[in-house]
């Protein structure tokens, strides 16, 4: 009875100002002659004499964006994911608890000596491939999807990539929706998205926004050989979405949502995604080889400003700086040297530094691309073959292993987590002992990461730093898999 009374009271408050403007305000109101009767006669006169505005129902045009299709064609590409991780110490629930709440899905329970937490993937081919950020699933020791039809299955973890936040899983099956990939190069800001994914654990949630912005570094993954250039939008994002979607009005895959801007945990207008076509290199690499192979142009660059553009004789604030080319490195060999300032990439506007970072990260070593540079005013394009961060084009395959016949072991290069949790930037690791000077010294395992005073991250690295060497004793410097570190000192 009250709610009728108030609803009758707030009607007839709204309809007394509505009138004025011939407008409907509340719900069951058939015209507005029928309720002026109901009004003191003031009102009545005020509402017959107000203009009267003919009604019609808002039809869509060409120009509205209608978001039916993509929806509908995105939410059955969608799943939900569940980690489960096993306690292992006292301290393991603390340390995982925050580290999971800090990187943005829903924050990890314990249940009977396990964490569990929930994040969303993409599903990328119709035998069960799907892409989720690492840090959904970094650590797991089970991880279970859902599909939106409520079929669950288990997924084995392919591959990872901590430095772009993206991980490859497959779960057993066929016929699975699916969604294809767009060129997120030519998203624009501006332009309407839909972000799909499980937030605070509801399932199949879409929301809609625009690009606010391309190329955006937000600092959560960490320096080092980390590459973020985010695409940021509006579209409400919040713990649980990591992982998901963000597709065009096409239906389109453009990019993986990984994290929000936000003082709260929640969702306070800004949203980031990895960009598709670096979603799409790491996800191939990671099936072909095991591991993503990252290409490198070997400078040092920097943000241009009214003085290096002055400096460099250009009338625009464009490009980016070259502050050094490092000896031996791909651009150094193309001919590009300090001083330069590089505008395009294969025909892509590079006016930031992760704008470039970003357009590299998309090729592989041994990848040739066109370089255009601005040199002392005049324009310039070099033909650059990419390396690897060893200076080479070699392709480095999860698992490879070679036998060195000097060191009398088997090795294979370290996996990005082993070089995460010991703090390397490369190594081979032992494998198996046959012979030799640590034949019977308990180094399986050992990270060598240096020989002879020069790093090493590939089968060739350690047969150039032996090569190297003039004397008859071999130094070796590395770590053990409980991060000791430990050098040697051997004599052929």
């Amino acid at each position: 009875m009250w709610f009728n009374n108030f609803l009758s009271t707030t009607c007839k408050v709204a309809l007394a100002v509505v009138a004025m403007f011939g407008m409907t305000a509340c719900g069951n109101v058939s015209n507005t002659q029928d309720h002026a009767q109901q009004l003191p006669d003031t009102e009545v006169e005020q509402a017959q004499a107000a203009p009267q505005i003919q009604r019609t129902a808002f039809l869509p045009t060409e120009n509205t964006p209608d978001f039916v299709d993509a929806a509908e064609a995105s939410v059955n590409a969608v799943v939900h994911i569940k980690t489960t991780i096993i306690r292992k110490s006292s301290s393991y629930n603390d340390f995982f608890g925050a580290f999971l709440e800090h990187l943005y899905g829903i924050p990890g329970q314990m249940q009977n000596n396990t964490m569990v937490a929930y994040g969303s993937g993409v599903v990328l081919s119709p035998d069960g491939y799907i892409v989720t950020n690492n840090h959904v699933v970094e650590g797991a020791d089970e991880v279970e999807v859902t599909f939106n039809n409520k079929v669950v299955r288990q997924a084995t973890i392919v591959g990872t990539d901590p430095t772009a936040d993206l991980a490859l899983i497959k779960v057993d099956g066929a016929d699975f929706d699916y969604l294809v990939f767009g060129d997120s190069d030519k998203v624009k800001v501006g332009e309407w998205v839909l972000a799909v994914g499980n937030p605070f654990n509801l399932t199949s949630t879409v929301t809609a926004g625009i690009v606010s912005a391309k190329a955006r570094n937000i600092g959560i993954l960490g320096e080092g050989s980390s590459v973020e250039s985010f695409i940021q939008t509006d579209a409400a994002v919040n713990r649980g979405n990591s992982g998901g979607a963000l597709v065009n009005t096409r239906g389109e895959l453009i990019g993986i949502n990984a994290a929000i801007a936000s003082h709260t945990g929640s969702y306070e207008g800004y949203s980031f995604a990895i960009p598709s076509n670096i979603v799409r290199k790491v996800v191939d690499d990671l099936l072909m080889y095991g591991e993503t192979q990252r290409a490198y142009l070997g400078i040092q660059i920097g943000e241009m400003n009214s003085d290096l553009a002055d400096k460099s004789g250009m009338k625009d604030i464009k490009g980016v700086y070259v502050g050094e080319a490092t000896e031996g490195g791909a651009a150094e060999k193309a001919g590009i040297r300090s001083g330069d300032v590089i505008t395009q990439i294969n025909g892509n506007p590079v006016n930031t530094t992760t704008q470039l970072m970003e357009v590299i990260r998309q090729y592989r070593p041994g990848d040739e691309v066109d370089v255009d540079v601005v040199r002392d005013g005049r324009e310039r394009t070099f033909r650059v073959s990419l390396l690897n961060e060893s200076g080479s084009t070699e392709v480095v395959k999860k698992g490879d292993t070679f036998y060195n016949a000097d060191l009398g072991v088997v090795l294979q290069p370290a996996s990005k987590q082993e070089m995460k949790s010991l703090r390397i930037n490369n190594g081979l690791k032992i494998v198996e002992i046959r012979q030799g000077a640590f034949y019977g010294a308990g180094v399986e395992g050992f990270i060598i990461t240096a020989v002879n005073g020069k790093t090493v991250a590939s089968k060739n690295d350690l047969e150039t730093a032996l090569a190297s060497n003039r004397t008859r004793k071999t130094y070796i410097e590395g770590v053990y898999p409980n991060g000791m570190r430990m050098n040697f000192e051997y004599y052929n």
